[in-house]
């Protein structure tokens, strides 16, 4: 059975840092890209950050470089998201997702996880 669990998520006041995790089983984690997206009330899904199957390859959305970092443990089928610099309209769900190497039609998705950044 295939399971991608967030956690990490939690209320932080503006300028503080979360970590999320993504725990993956049921599947081949070196051999899929893990990619974290959140999505905001009202708004539409975003992409946030992605790493390839090796980790040795990262990738942004403008309104994070710098202040977000993606990482991939593959001997834990984990995968992180350290947010730092939080500020209010990071506010949002996060979810992690799986993207096969091997056939990009594979995807799975976590349950997501709650990030609210407020004073």
């Amino acid at each position: 059975q295939v399971q991608l669990v967030e956690s990490g998520g939690g209320w932080v006041q503006p300028g503080g840092s979360l970590r999320l995790s993504c725990a993956a089983s049921g599947f081949t984690f070196s051999s899929y890209s893990m990619n974290w997206y959140r999505q905001a009330p009202g708004k539409e899904r975003e992409l946030v950050a992605s790493t390839n199957w090796t980790g040795g390859s990262t990738n942004y959305a403008d309104s994070v470089k710098g202040r977000f970092s993606i990482a991939r443990d593959n001997a834990k089928n984990t995968v992180y998201l350290q947010m730092n610099s939080l500020k209010p309209e990071d506010t949002a769900v996060y979810y992690c997702k799986a993207v096969s190497f091997y056939n990009i039609g594979v995807v799975y998705w976590g349950q997501g996880a709650q990030v609210t950044v407020s004073s």
